[in-house]
């Protein structure tokens, strides 16, 4: 079965170097990265974590990518019931196209589009007809939180709303931040919207994955040549956060248990 329409269902790491990237965050979040490529004609390795699944992959840019304007960051698909469609109403709510609708024989249909802040993200429709375990709120190795931070707060929701039919059932209040507001697919809390602050990492999607020793992970980041921008810090629900950039100085979060 499916999972429903408006659901994370992959997550992709773009680098110039899919080696350094491996050595970095399997060490970092406890993955196994593939050394070598799983796809024909393009540098693409698979995520894996333990137990056999899979959370994303990792894309090599090319040079031609990287003179086209490509920069290293991470990504996400959110799954759809129709790509065309979907992209339709990206384009009606005030969204843009990146990469127009292709499909890959036996992966399936996807889409590059960007929100009305510029933010890029994927829409996606697999071929298998299968759900994806990529985004699992507490599973080890997968991502637990999705989090956008963006200069419009209110016009982000409103688009993410129209076209994933995401809801917003509950705010934090930050202070001068302003309100740390939740999203939900259906039932499923997948993350959260906030302003995005004057200083500091530029707007963008932000996914927390978990790694069992948070104390051990921020530490490897720094040996491992990252940079940890905010925590260990202890976030509702008792677990903790670190923010971080990788050695490319590409953002992302680590979540683990509390002390």
């Amino acid at each position: 079965m499916r999972n429903p329409h408006g659901t994370p269902i992959w997550y992709e790491l773009t680098t110039a170097d899919p080696d350094a990237s491996k050595a970095f965050y399997d060490d970092v979040v406890g993955w196994t990265v593939d050394a070598e490529p799983q796809i024909p004609g393009m540098d693409y390795r698979m995520i894996n974590i333990a137990g056999g699944d899979q959370v994303g992959g990792v894309m090599r840019l090319t040079d031609e990518m990287l003179g086209g304007g490509a920069n290293p960051g991470w990504f996400f698909y959110i799954g759809v019931d129709d790509v065309d469609a979907t992209v339709e109403k990206v384009k009606a709510a005030g969204g843009g196209v990146i990469m127009p609708p292709w499909t890959i024989e036996g992966v399936g249909r996807m889409a590059l589009v960007h929100d009305p802040q510029g933010l890029p993200f994927y829409v996606m429709r697999g071929e298998p007809d299968e759900q994806s375990t990529a985004f699992d709120p507490t599973g080890m190795g997968k991502c637990n939180w999705n989090e956008l931070s963006t200069p419009d707060q209110e016009g982000a929701q409103a688009f993410y709303g129209d076209v994933f039919g995401w809801t917003f059932p509950d705010t934090m209040p930050m202070g001068d931040m302003g309100d740390y507001v939740f999203v939900a697919v259906g039932d499923t809390t997948i993350g959260a919207t906030m302003t995005a602050p004057d200083s500091g990492p530029p707007p963008g999607w932000r996914f927390y994955f978990r790694a069992p020793d948070i104390e051990k992970a921020a530490e490897t980041v720094k040996a491992k040549g990252g940079t940890v921008h905010h925590g260990p810090a202890e976030v509702p629900g008792g677990d903790r956060i670190i923010i971080a950039s990788d050695p490319a100085g590409v953002m992302f979060g680590v979540v683990g248990p509390g002390e």
